[in-house]
């Protein structure tokens, strides 16, 4: 039974086991300033579209093992972020498309963790969505971000030749002093 929920904002909680037993989807946006924690990790100023995301859930009938219970999910942003060439803003987008097996406990997940190849999580009736999608963003975020052509011309190199024309151009602070050594001397 496939069950499609299109929302703005769903309940923070999920019952992840019945959420894949129903083979069920949930779709919402929301603006950068309804993340927490997003808001934080970008810039003010530039108007980012909405967070998008999509969940679906599904149970994986194993022979003579329990059920898995999967959960798959995509998000969408640009983040407004700083540019680490030019220091200006930038949107970045970031994707996300992962998918998760649900195990029982903490001790199953790490027990299972170096041999699986998929993303393990504790199985709860009260899993927060949302924070999940939050935290797959924060972690599909470029660790630095800049522009493909930044909008300004930005100086690569830490020698700037006018610089040191004008340390030619002036005398050495010690000359006055080589001066008044000679002095001494005659």
């Amino acid at each position: 039974m496939d069950s499609q929920i299109t929302t703005q904002w769903p309940p923070a909680r999920l019952d992840v086991k019945a959420f894949a037993r129903d083979a069920a989807q949930l779709s919402g946006q929301a603006p950068l300033s309804e993340w927490e924690r997003l808001s934080e990790e970008s810039q003010p100023g530039l108007q980012p579209p909405a967070v998008r995301w999509h969940a679906q859930g599904e149970l994986r009938v194993q022979t003579g093992a329990p059920d898995q219970v999967w959960l798959h999910l995509q998000a969408q942003a640009h983040l407004p972020l700083i540019c680490q060439r030019c220091l200006g803003p930038v949107l970045v987008p970031v994707e996300v498309d992962r998918s998760f097996r649900f195990v029982a406990d903490e001790a199953t997940a790490m027990a299972l963790d170096d041999e699986a190849q998929e993303d393990l999580l504790v199985l709860s009736r009260e899993f927060n969505l949302l924070e999940l999608v939050e935290d797959e963003v924060i972690l599909a975020m470029p660790l630095v971000p800049f522009h493909e052509v930044c909008p300004e011309h930005v100086p690569m190199s830490a020698i700037d030749p006018q610089f040191e024309q004008e340390t030619d151009q002036r005398p050495h602070p010690f000359a006055a002093l080589a001066g008044l050594k000679v002095g001494k001397s005659s």
